[in-house]
């Protein structure tokens, strides 16, 4: 029998493993972002209340809510990444099956199911950026003996941000092609906006 650390994780990497489209790489990004905000938290909390680190304690135990909370976020969108692929194929199989007058309404329904799979992603990317910005700032206020756990949340934020913003970009270009997001230019072109900030600030992270 698996024991040991190995025995939580085992269930969710058998879940990546298995031939089937969910969970997929949304939800694997979301517990890479997930991670680094565990292994941030866990350096700023060893540090914190240290007699060589008391000047930061204050920041120490803000960066701790923050990654609190983003740590939160990001647990709760690796179900939720799953969920809003999920409705994208049941949008799509109910448009395929709509009579020549349901055609608007499924392709309406269409396109707010894609609007969906696009903004998880999008809040992912967004709140591993934020976790990276906490990490750099951490390297200056923790243990010198934290530094390689640092670089791990570092690489795992990344990895976050870069899976995250692939799966953004793949909704949008989908529903982009919908006739039913007509409307929705504005839209398209503002989360474009938002993503190309995105990758600059992953291309500065290090």
């Amino acid at each position: 029998a698996v024991g040991g650390l190995r025995s939580g994780v085992e269930p969710f990497l058998d879940q990546r493993a298995a031939p089937t489209a969910v969970p997929g790489g949304g939800s694997a990004s979301a517990a890479a972002g997930a991670m680094a905000a565990g292994l941030a938290a866990m350096a700023a909390g060893i540090s914190r209340g240290k007699k060589a680190y008391a000047e930061f304690d204050a920041e120490l135990g803000a960066a701790l809510a923050k990654l609190g909370s983003l740590g939160a976020e990001l647990r709760a969108a690796i179900d939720a990444d799953a969920a809003s692929y999920q409705a994208v194929v049941a949008a799509s199989k109910a448009r395929k099956n709509a009579s020549e007058s349901q055609a608007q309404a499924a392709g309406e329904a269409m396109a707010l199911a894609l609007l969906g799979a696009a903004g998880v992603p999008l809040r992912v990317a967004q709140c591993a950026a934020e976790v990276g910005a906490l990490v750099q700032a951490l390297r200056a206020r923790t243990s010198p003996r934290m530094g390689s756990d640092l670089t791990v949340a570092m690489a795992l934020a990344r990895a976050a941000m870069e899976g995250a913003l692939a799966n953004v970009e793949i909704n949008l270009d989908s529903l982009q092609a919908e006739d039913a997001a007509e409307g929705r230019a504005a839209f398209i072109a503002e989360t474009r906006a938002t993503i190309a900030e995105l990758r600059n600030r992953l291309q500065a992270m290090a």
